[in-house]
């Protein structure tokens, strides 16, 4: 009998060694508690880095008064200016070597940023102001970013410049999910066609600006 146990009980435990531990879900950086998918998140001004965050935390840093501190509330709009589009001659002027480019603020460094997808992960590169001037100077979507929280999403495609006003946390999401699926030097047709997934859900989502500004 003791024989036959052991012998469940060993083939129970190479059955859990041999299969993948489930997830563990991930925690509020503030409080700990685990977080369902679809969580919020918060930016941390001194790192430059995103923060998971609960509901409850999350309200913490939506509260007038909340703005200045180390930690930054995400908001959530997605906004898009079918009057204000961009053209080829703005793609120029801000110098993108690249397709895609999200571009926001640093409050603390009090510099313009840029950063490219890539099979890395994002590059960064810093805005020079007379270009952001000459290419976003008349933008109503530039003119309403929230520093550090949002960004500008672009992508030129077929003659055109798609852009839209983001939470800051989406262009990351968009970063990792194209490298994982990159191959060779301008990613491939796999990440074109997440490209144009992802581009396609934006317009969906994305409310125009003069509906937000007259909301």
């Amino acid at each position: 009998m003791n024989t036959r146990r052991v012998s469940r009980d060993g083939t129970a435990l190479l059955r859990r060694l041999r299969e993948p531990a489930p997830p563990r879900p991930e925690q509020c950086g503030l409080c700990g508690h685990d977080l369902p998918a679809g969580h919020r998140h918060l930016v941390d001004v001194e790192e430059r880095a995103l923060a998971c965050t609960c509901t409850a935390c999350g309200l913490l840093f939506r509260q007038p008064g909340a703005a200045g501190g180390r930690y930054r509330a995400v908001p959530d709009r997605y906004l898009s200016d079918p009057d204000g589009e961009l053209d080829e001659q703005a793609w120029s002027v801000l110098g993108v070597p690249v397709g895609t480019v999200f571009l926001f603020r640093n409050a603390v460094l009090d510099r313009l940023l840029a950063f490219y997808p890539g099979p890395a992960g994002a590059t960064e590169s810093e805005l020079d102001q007379e270009a952001w001037e000459r290419a976003l100077g008349a933008s109503r979507l530039a003119a309403a970013l929230e520093p550090d929280v949002e960004a500008l999403l672009l992508r030129r495609a077929e003659g055109r410049v798609e852009s839209f006003l983001v939470p800051i946390d989406v262009c990351y999401e968009l970063v990792g999910r194209l490298r994982r699926c990159w191959h060779g030097f301008d990613g491939g047709a796999e990440a074109r066609a997440e490209l144009d997934a992802y581009f396609g859900q934006l317009a969906v989502r994305a409310r125009p600006l003069r509906a937000e500004v007259t909301a």
